[in-house]
């Protein structure tokens, strides 16, 4: 799909005339004509489908949630301190979609490679929109239990942001492996082709696009920062069970590791088959699990009385 229309564009193409029109008109962009020129009409249906259902499911998000935002406003049913942030959210959609398409565009010029940084920066604020709506939600529906001593230990606290950041920090890592493809380059485990630092990391200039343009460097730093959540998070675990926390956040801490682990074997599994496409989608799930489960455990470890 190499047009963006936000409202008229909700319909696909119906008749034989217009998929080809619309075929015609893709044929047009480099893609096709350095990667995909011998593409017929059925092949190009299927990539397109992807697409313009990913595009649908992001309009009916933002309908299914303007709606009875709208609704519920003119009725008086959501608290004023509620309000602004659920238009926060709305506008925070509308922003996403723009950068989607951002990022397609990157795509279609004359190396037609959709950017890492574009799609990095898509996928990151995907995940900070989820994170914000997660947030208030708990607010509401998690009122923080009477007696517990989430509150109370400030340094749990704080390695908790500690252990939200890195987990999001190791799924932007992920964004960029995934828009080099760099998780085809070296698919052996626990070396990369039997070096544990590999040849060739530092190999551009400047030195700072090694670690976003190097294949390398960017596999290098995704192994980094995924074994540094599974030396870090056991630690964080243990350290948890210190405190007198409710049976709800100690139930979360394991299951923080029990995910943890999980998203570990299916990174691994991802690497060593060479990234077949239903076990990375698995895996990139896996990652929002653990960032879930390590944003409720922040939640409630930073609640305040009353809050």
């Amino acid at each position: 799909m190499v047009k963006w229309e936000p409202v008229i564009g909700i319909l696909p193409p119906l008749e034989q005339s217009q998929w080809v029109e619309v075929f015609e008109l893709y044929q047009q962009f480099p893609e096709f004509k350095l990667k995909n020129s011998s593409m017929d009409l059925e092949g190009f249906k299927e990539i397109f489908w992807l697409e313009y259902a990913h595009r649908v499911l992001g309009r009916l998000i933002g309908i299914i949630f303007l709606l009875p935002m709208l609704y519920f406003l003119i009725r008086g049913r959501i608290d004023r301190r509620i309000a602004p942030k659920l238009v926060v959210m709305f506008i925070l959609g509308g922003l996403q979609g723009l950068l989607g398409w951002y990022m397609v565009k990157s795509g279609l010029s004359q190396d037609p490679h959709v950017s890492q940084y574009r799609l990095t920066a898509h996928l990151g604020f995907a995940f900070l929109i989820y994170a914000y709506i997660f947030w208030v939600a708990l607010g509401l529906l998690v009122p923080r239990e009477p007696g517990t001593a989430e509150n109370g230990p400030a340094r749990l606290r704080v390695f908790s942001y500690l252990v939200t950041g890195l987990v999001f920090l190791t799924v932007l890592s992920g964004g960029f492996v995934a828009g080099l493809k760099a998780g085809l380059a070296y698919n052996t485990f626990p070396t990369m082709n039997g070096q544990w630092i590999p040849d060739g990391m530092l190999s551009l200039d400047p030195l700072w696009r090694n670690f976003f343009d190097n294949v390398t460097t960017v596999q290098f730093d995704h192994r980094v920062l995924a074994t540094l959540q599974f030396l870090v998070i056991p630690v964080f675990w243990m350290r948890a069970r210190r405190y007198p926390l409710s049976g709800g956040v100690r139930r979360a801490f394991d299951l923080l590791m029990l995910v943890l682990l999980v998203q570990i074997t299916l990174g691994i599994s991802t690497l060593l088959l060479r990234v077949p496409v239903s076990l990375a989608a698995t895996h990139q799930g896996g990652a929002l699990l653990l960032f879930t489960v390590a944003l409720y455990i922040s939640h409630q470890l930073g609640r305040r009385r009353g809050v």
